[in-house]
């Protein structure tokens, strides 16, 4: 770290190695630290936070309700992408930190900050997009990342450190998970976890009912878009937080969302994750199926390419990156027609589209039927299928014996 910085804004959750970190970020370089805490939905009072970053020893700490702009500006455009990484994970975690990056830099702006700072280790991914999405906003700004650099080997010595030097870290049991939330869902590892031959204990899950506790009967909702976008649920109209924390709550007694994988992450390593997401599960789904209804097939293929691309972007912590707002420009053209209502059923963990209406629609029926009235020219076929097959027929002629 430069000698010159004298005020470092800091990423705070409140927990252990956070609050330690503000007390090494003093003693290591002599700086005053700031702090910086986003509701992003975790479903904890951040008030109490605040106070306990003050009591630690920051000179100043900040509280921001992140939960719409997470969801319109972040999430919402990945749903509308249909980003998931490795055709599994739906990034739900990752879509709130170039966000809070943001927000961070914002506050080192008005406090004459000279770095930040966050809790990430060196092994995540999280560090990534932390320490990118702060380069695009800020370049130059120093970034300080007490984990990758301090002496602590194990929670015992953290605990022992913030003794001596009075921070309270309340209570000291430590969990045998990692633990991290927003209203989109739960990311879980560590632990059993991390021998990937054994299923996950029960204790894992943190929010879902498991699927054989679930109701024994399955419950519908409908869900409608406009643009690509929820807006209403079961025909009420609702603001977007208002939306995902009312699917949630059905979402999650029905142990919808639940993912078990092996992932790829960024640093090289390979990493098993437990994944609870509910809401989010539901809206990608019907958004998925609605997309399929009204989306012509050309546009429909060539915009899974995009949501794989896309996917790698925030993965990769690539936010703020040229490519990411040229592909929204292209994902937001296709979404003028994402326009509909989509019923799906929930059953013991399961999520299943059951039917699809659209003024968009491209669905015809009298074009898709079998009965008398039918309207498909059937004999066009014949032509088309000889100048579909030509190249094939003529590669045969020359070099089949």
């Amino acid at each position: 770290m430069k000698k010159e910085i004298n005020k470092i804004v800091m990423a705070y959750s409140g927990g252990l190695d956070t609050s330690v970190a503000i007390k090494w970020l003093q003693d290591k370089y002599g700086v005053e630290v700031v702090t910086y805490s986003a509701d992003v939905g975790q479903n904890e009072p951040l008030a109490p936070v605040k106070e306990k970053a003050l009591e630690t020893g920051a000179v100043a700490a900040y509280v921001d309700d992140l939960k719409e702009e997470f969801l319109t500006d972040y999430a919402f455009k990945g749903l509308k992408a249909g980003a998931i990484y490795e055709d599994k994970y739906p990034l739900t975690t990752a879509y709130s930190r170039p966000l809070i990056a943001k927000k961070m830099i914002e506050v080192a702006k008005k406090e004459g900050a000279d770095a930040v700072a966050h809790g990430c280790t060196g092994k995540g991914n999280d560090q990534v997009r932390f320490d990118v999405s702060f380069q695009a906003l800020a370049p130059g700004i120093e970034i300080v990342a007490p984990l990758r650099k301090w002496e602590f080997n194990s929670r015992p010595e953290q605990i022992e450190y913030a003794e001596k030097k009075g921070i309270p870290v309340g209570a000291t049991k430590e969990s045998p998970y990692s633990i991290d939330r927003n209203m989109l869902g739960v990311s879980i590892e560590c632990g059993i976890l991390e021998d990937p031959a054994q299923e996950p204990p029960e204790d894992v899950y943190q929010i879902t009912t498991a699927p054989e506790d679930a109701p024994d009967k399955p419950e519908y909702v409908e869900l409608e878009f406009k643009n690509g976008e929820p807006v209403a649920l079961n025909g009420e109209e609702m603001d977007p937080v208002s939306l995902v924390f009312a699917l949630n709550e059905i979402a999650t007694k029905h142990g919808v969302g639940r993912i078990d994988m092996v992932e790829n992450r960024l640093v090289g390593i390979k990493s098993r994750e437990i994944y609870e997401v509910p809401a989010y599960t539901v809206l990608q789904e019907a958004h998925s199926q609605l997309e399929d209804l009204v989306l012509d097939r050309e546009t429909a293929h060539y915009k899974q390419a995009v949501a794989d691309k896309y996917s790698e972007l925030v993965y990769y912590g690539q936010w703020f990156s040229p490519l990411r707002e040229a592909l929204d420009a292209f994902v937001d053209y296709t979404q003028q027609y994402v326009n509909g209502t989509i019923k799906v059923k929930l059953y013991k963990g399961s999520c299943t589209v059951v039917g699809r209406e659209s003024n968009n629609s491209l669905y015809q029926e009298n074009l898709a039927t079998y009965d008398k009235s039918d309207t498909f020219n059937h004999e066009s076929a014949i032509g088309f299928i000889e100048l579909f097959g030509l190249p094939l027929k003529v590669h045969g002629k020359i070099h089949n014996e």
